[in-house]
């Protein structure tokens, strides 16, 4: 899969996401890198823990986050895209599901679109992440924690949302996906989730798991966000035996190195 001018081994490696909010409120740093300088310094400090790109994000989406305008989402993202872009050679993901906010981040060089709602909130996010031949990461969410089956159900919803991304016009080397752990879900689907995350590989694309810090974790340790460092690292060991190609997280260093000894163990 190629993110940007970097190819990526998704079938036999498993990379790192770092985690960038740009954001006053999000639910675990938020207002700690919400000014240039810090950014910068936050993305420099991942880039040499081992991040392989870094994702950039605007507005929180924890639960009962502030939905704040496009053009206030955009003013926060949109510089820091730029100077990270053209400080480090490192593919930049957008952390958004509005079409105006997509489009602001890839004209600034964002090469990578991470919709919560996997283009189903806004279908123009398909399309312009199929104009500009970004690379997509399809995360399943509902608004309601719903179900007839869950781990059936969540396939068919994901399996929806690679339709618009097809019908869009995105390449299929483009997409990865997402289980959404955190959102539309229970506790005990959030574990399940992460547990059967290997059910999405039906689907033939990449997979990515994102349960930085979230929480599943805080509830089963019974810890806060800056604390659950330990229970991340669980998850991520069970994502690369189950086949990720990708962890999103905040804590880059500590990942890089769970995810290098789990690869040597299993002889990868």
């Amino acid at each position: 899969m190629k993110i940007g001018g970097k190819e990526f081994d998704v079938k036999n490696r498993t990379y790192i996401m770092g985690i960038l909010n740009v954001t006053p409120d999000s639910f675990s740093d938020g207002g700690k890198y919400n000014r240039m300088d810090t950014a910068l310094c936050h993305a420099e400090e991942m880039i040499r823990d081992g991040a392989d790109l870094v994702d950039i994000g605007g507005e929180s989406t924890r639960p009962g986050h502030t939905v704040i305008t496009d053009e206030e989402e955009i003013a926060r993202v949109v510089p820091v895209i730029e100077a990270v872009k053209s400080r480090f050679d490192i593919p930049v993901s957008i952390d958004t599901y509005k079409g105006k906010v997509a489009e602001a981040a890839l004209k600034a060089g964002a090469d990578l679109v991470n919709d919560i709602w996997g283009f189903k909130h806004d279908r123009r996010v398909a399309e312009l992440t199929a104009q500009y031949g970004a690379a997509c990461c399809l995360m399943h969410n509902r608004h309601e924690a719903v179900y007839e089956n869950f781990l059936e159900d969540m396939v068919q919803d994901m399996e929806e949302c690679v339709r618009i991304a097809r019908e869009a016009g995105v390449a299929d080397d483009k997409i990865m996906l997402d289980p959404g752990v955190g959102f539309g879900k229970t506790y005990e689907m959030n574990l399940e989730s992460i547990h059967h995350v290997d059910v999405l590989h039906s689907l033939g694309f990449p997979i990515l798991l994102g349960t930085s810090r979230k929480s599943v974790i805080g509830l089963t340790l019974d810890l806060p966000a800056d604390q659950r460092v330990e229970g991340t690292l669980a998850t991520t060991v069970i994502g690369v035996m189950k086949g990720c190609a990708f962890v999103r997280v905040h804590d880059v260093k500590e990942n890089k190195r769970v995810i290098q000894m789990t690869e040597a163990i299993l002889g990868r």
